[in-house]
């Protein structure tokens, strides 16, 4: 590799590495959005869906309920909460393997 290349994927790396720490002033009595409700609805039904006994379901059965999750995950992804946790970990991966 030329000095070229490494200068900017050094660069790039601390670029990536730097943190600001962030707060945020919540009041105590705040009431949850309407995002933060239907999160947490999607949130428990998949949990629901996830701790449920499949083995005595018929075909048809786990056909509605893989249909329902996929439902869920694109509604989820239409109100902001989605965060794509294997991008996050091949991004992390790819910087230990390189550095």
């Amino acid at each position: 590799m030329s000095a070229k290349k490494i200068i900017t994927f050094l660069s790039l790396a601390l670029c990536l590495c730097v943190s600001v720490p962030v707060t945020a002033s919540v009041p105590a009595n705040s009431e949850p959005t309407p995002k933060e409700i239907l999160a947490n609805k999607i949130e428990t039904r998949l949990v629901e869906i996830k701790n449920m006994d499949k083995s005595n379901m018929t075909q048809v059965e786990k056909r509605e309920l893989r249909n329902e999750v996929k439902s869920l995950k694109k509604e989820a992804r239409k109100s902001g909460i989605y965060l794509s946790v294997g991008a996050i970990i091949i991004i992390v991966l790819l910087l230990i393997l390189l550095l």
